[in-house]
């Protein structure tokens, strides 16, 4: 879907993996008209992308008139966006100030707000101004990780255990897109991911258990489109495992994205976390 005679679109939430995507259509020569989610996107972006703005995340009717007038046809998700923020914001319609169309789009919206269904709509919305929503995957599809175990340490028989047991309930709280993550410890669930995010349902893990030694089990949705919430790790991710007591980060390959590879897998190595991609 992407037209390399074009400048590409990026809309940057937090986190690492936008920052990648920069890098790399840099790398390419493509022009990037790059907007960054207000208090979300790393300010590197100003430096990395060839035209940048700051807009606020409730301000769909300017993002779409900044992807316009940069000549851009199709554009890029990438990045996370603190759900948080917007659902449990007090005064919210004060402190995110929508704009006209975001506000018709909201309250115009017969369906819930879980993560896909909001993305879709706001999708669906900028299509009808003639943008099409590519995934950022297209650009540098070497991100999704390879299968296998990553890391010098195999997990143990009764860390495949709790594996094998994560998996599948996993993949069905990403089937009712209620979140990617679960963990868990001798075939008990410790924590699901919701709205908060992997690393706040990690940390939840290691206060409900310090003795530490469970298992975080990241998949895909069954239902997983690949322009926007795909999962991602990073050294990030591992690190908070470290800091909860995690042993085991098991992930999903070829549909899991891997962020700075080799940092990730030296820095899960130090602290003899396993990182297996199935």
């Amino acid at each position: 879907m992407i037209d390399h005679s074009r400048p590409l679109g990026l809309v940057a939430g937090a986190g690492r993996f936008p920052v990648v995507v920069a890098e790399r259509a840099r790398q390419l020569g493509q022009p990037l008209v790059c907007i960054g989610l207000a208090d979300m996107a790393d300010p590197v972006l100003e430096d990395v992308a060839s035209d940048f703005t700051w807009c606020g995340v409730a301000k769909l009717g300017r993002m779409i008139r900044l992807l316009r007038r940069g000549g851009v046809s199709a554009f890029m998700m990438a990045g996370k966006v603190h759900k948080t923020r917007i659902i449990g914001t007090p005064w919210r319609l004060w402190r995110l100030a929508p704009d006209w169309r975001m506000l018709r789009l909201w309250y115009a919206r017969k369906r819930d707000n879980r993560d896909d269904s909001i993305l879709l709509d706001l999708i669906a919305e900028a299509e009808r101004d003639g943008l099409r929503c590519a995934s950022a995957l297209e650009l540098c599809p070497e991100l999704l990780v390879r299968p296998g175990t990553l890391t010098r340490r195999e997990p143990t028989r009764s860390e495949w255990r709790d594996i094998e047991f994560g998996w599948d309930l996993a993949r069905e709280m990403g089937r009712l897109d209620i979140g990617q993550s679960v963990v868990v410890k001798e075939c008990a669930v410790l924590a699901v991911e919701a709205i908060e995010g992997t690393d706040a349902a990690i940390a939840r893990a290691g206060d409900l258990c310090p003795r530490g030694g469970f298992t975080v089990v990241k998949v895909a949705k069954p239902q997983q489109d690949m322009r926007f919430d795909v999962p991602t790790i990073g050294p990030a991710t591992v690190e908070s495992i470290r800091r909860a007591g995690g042993r085991v980060l098991a992930v999903e390959a070829e549909q899991t994205i891997l962020l700075d590879t080799e940092k990730t897998i030296a820095l899960a190595d130090r602290h003899g976390i396993s990182i297996v991609a199935r």
